[in-house]
């Protein structure tokens, strides 16, 4: 299923597989390590990439997110971690991490999940109905600030059980 956008020439659409080469390059661009575009690949790897969208323009890839699963206390809730984000560095504060989480919010409301959580910046995310995770009893398995570690419900009542959201694996080695 291929999700269009159009915003300023882009294409917002599912990861194919000739897009690892140009998702490797934009997340290793915008992030200080190489460990985000290694997460990516190892996730990808390991079949645990349930939504990755690219932002397209002009036929080259210029952002892409993924959502991954996450359990509660252990056990599938049918929540997932938004994890990474990235945009090319020359094309950041253009909408396109917006136009990229608007999406994938979209793409995971399809694939049925219960809720979305994320460690990220307490400024971008809550403009998509994000709100730090604490409000739903839960913590993160990591060590973040309790602003930074934020949840969306998407299916009413379903995050309010509280308990720790624990990430895929492949997370560990970040």
């Amino acid at each position: 299923m291929n999700i269009n956008v159009a915003s300023h020439n882009l294409t917002i659409r599912h990861e194919r597989n000739v897009d690892a080469d140009a998702i490797r390059a934009v997340t290793a661009a915008a992030f200080p390590t190489q460990a985000e575009a290694a997460l990516v690949d190892a996730l990808r790897r390991q079949h645990a990439a349930v939504v990755s969208l690219v932002a397209e323009d002009g036929g080259q890839v210029v952002g892409h997110v993924l959502f991954s699963p996450v359990t509660l206390d252990g056990s599938d809730q049918g929540m997932l971690g938004l994890a990474p984000m990235a945009v090319s560095p020359a094309r950041q504060r253009q909408g396109i991490g917006s136009e990229l989480v608007r999406a994938g919010l979209d793409a995971t409301r399809i694939c049925g999940a219960a809720g979305v959580v994320v460690v990220g910046h307490p400024a971008f995310y809550p403009r998509f109905g994000f709100v730090p995770a604490l409000r739903f009893g839960l913590r993160c398995e990591y060590d973040v600030p309790d602003d930074v570690f934020m949840a969306l419900e998407l299916i009413p009542g379903m995050l309010h059980r509280g308990g720790v959201v624990r990430y895929h694996r492949a997370f560990a080695d970040l």
